[in-house]
């Protein structure tokens, strides 16, 4: 019961992190001079960009820290469970972790989405984007890994998505 809450608490903390880090809190600027060129305006987006594929970096490796602990767990109550040495409450315990691993992978993946969007979309950003593509459908190939009871190789896919992102991250410096 104690990892239930626990597990609970972690995927909690992690649901809240994508949307926050994708919304930024905007100071007001002054009115800046008429000659401004498109240069600076571009290398905004880029940083914006960039900041935005940071943020998807931190999100997944914290992730994929507490995926590993609740993977164990997992394991093991299913050990306790194909044994018959589990009492209802944990079964009932052990199908509600593997939802919320299943929706929290389910959420990672849509961040995914939304970033290739926007890179695709915006025009400063997309050069990036031939790198970047292909990081929604490794999450997806992560959730469908988890559904098939492989979080271990799940957790693995999401690494692979991890190095993608940095490697997009390296282009943008």
């Amino acid at each position: 019961m104690k990892r239930a809450t626990i597990l609970a608490l972690a995927f909690a903390l992690f649901l809240p992190l994508t949307g926050m880090s994708q919304t930024r809190k905007r100071t007001s600027r002054k009115a800046s001079t008429p000659t401004t060129t498109a240069k600076p305006q571009s290398a905004a987006v880029v940083h914006d960009g960039a900041t935005e594929v940071a943020n998807q970096i931190k999100t997944l490796t914290r992730f994929i820290y507490v995926l590993g602990g609740v993977a164990k767990g997992i394991e093991q109550t299913e050990g306790s469970v194909r044994r018959n040495e589990a009492s209802p409450a944990i079964i009932a315990q052990l199908q509600k972790d593997k939802a919320t691993v299943k929706q929290s992978l389910q959420s990672v993946r849509e961040g995914l989405d939304k970033l290739e969007i926007r890179f695709r979309s915006t025009p400063e950003l997309n050069r990036y984007y031939t790198e970047l593509a292909g990081s929604a459908a490794g999450a997806a190939t992560a959730e469908d890994q988890a559904a098939a009871g492989h979080l271990d190789q799940s957790g693995r896919s999401l690494l692979n998505v991890v190095n993608r992102l940095t490697d997009v991250l390296l282009l943008m410096k």
